[in-house]
């Protein structure tokens, strides 16, 4: 009994140690969209996009906007 609590508790610190690295990666976005639509904008200020695009490449386009 003992074993199976111990192996419990391993697997669920690994799964909370996973969600808590997930969450700014994955959900945070999700949650917050305006907040990093203003990030980017400020990220990608002053960069023309034809300049570093290779030819025959997709354009860039809003990480955050629906297909």
């Amino acid at each position: 009994m003992v074993g199976l609590s111990r192996t419990l508790g391993i697997f669920g610190g690994f799964v909370a140690v996973v969600g808590a690295a997930f969450y700014p990666i994955y959900f945070r976005p999700l949650l917050l969209p305006e907040e990093y639509k203003k990030e980017q904008s400020i990220n990608r200020a002053g960069i023309v996009q034809e300049d570093i695009q290779p030819a025959g490449l997709k354009v860039w386009s809003d990480p955050f906007g629906r297909k």
